[in-house]
């Protein structure tokens, strides 16, 4: 029976760089060995985000804790989601989007040269905020999908989708009827297939976009139950219009308006003692 923490067989750190950038390891005397730390921090520093000539993301400085779940809020169009998207450089997939500024895992710029993209998404991990199972395959098949497409190669394929399921929550509900479509599943078990299918490349990070818009309140209390136990193995950044979601899931709430990151601070003080005035008017529900 295979370990239940995804922790417990975390992967090294990923090469983040090309063979052809990459520095050569220091040679360093041996020190004793210590735990690995499993998620890892993100900052933003003076983040602009464009779509084509409009200024959508206008100088963005956050940071992300490792370990620990950011929500972002604020109303649509306020470019939260936007900003997910510069985490992992999906945005510069859309055609005529860019953005300028220093996003950082850790110590590494992920928009510097010969980064490779590639491991990048790999390392930071992504779930929409529709379930997006692959239609023809199977249960087990889409958890194994992800390892496949992140080019993962070796290990034991059935751990790696049993830990992953274990990860997610969902393998007592579907350990007897792997070989069936995962377009099967209920709303709420697709997104925990989904989250199932992002833990199995173990990722660093994990962005959510609102995870639970499409679910009912049953499966997203299962979904946010999730978000809990996996910030002990993962840092988390998730998207979310429900502010009492963000209030019972996060650690720290960012807050943006226009754009522009308003407020951030620990979820408590940002719900219950804001310091500026728009960000009390949005979360007494003034305006939305």
């Amino acid at each position: 029976m295979p370990d239940e923490t995804p922790s417990a067989t975390r992967r090294a750190r990923l090469p983040l760089r090309t063979p052809a950038t990459r520095p050569a390891p220091a040679v360093a005397p041996p020190t004793p060995a210590v735990p690995e730390a499993t998620g890892r921090s993100m900052s933003l520093e003076k983040l602009n985000a464009y779509y084509g000539v409009t200024h959508a993301i206008k100088d963005v400085s956050l940071r992300y804790a490792a370990n620990e779940v950011t929500a972002m809020i604020g109303p649509s169009g306020c470019g939260k989601s936007t900003v997910l998207r510069c985490l992992n450089r999906m945005h510069e997939e859309i055609p005529g989007a860019r953005a300028e500024g220093r996003v950082t895992l850790d110590d590494l710029e992920i928009y510097g040269a010969g980064v490779d993209v590639t491991s990048v998404r790999r390392a930071i991990g992504m779930v929409f905020q529709k379930p997006n199972p692959f239609p023809t395959m199977s249960i087990f098949d889409n958890v194994a999908a992800g390892m496949k497409l992140a080019g993962i190669k070796g290990g034991d394929t059935k751990e790696v989708v049993e830990r992953s399921l274990r990860g997610a929550g969902l393998w007592d509900e579907v350990k007897d009827r792997l070989s069936q479509p995962g377009i099967g599943l209920s709303g709420g078990q697709q997104q925990r297939l989904c989250i199932a299918r992002t833990i199995a490349v173990q990722p660093e990070v994990i962005l959510m976009d609102e995870p639970c818009s499409a679910l009912d309140p049953i499966a997203t209390l299962k979904v946010e139950e999730l978000i809990t136990e996996l910030k002990r193995d993962f840092t988390i950044i998730i998207v979310t219009h429900n502010m009492q979601q963000a209030a019972r899931v996060s650690d720290t709430t960012a807050f943006f308006y226009l754009g522009e990151l308003i407020e951030h601070a620990p979820t408590e003080k940002l719900f219950s003692k804001p310091d500026n005035a728009r960000t009390e008017e949005y979360v007494t529900g003034k305006f939305s």
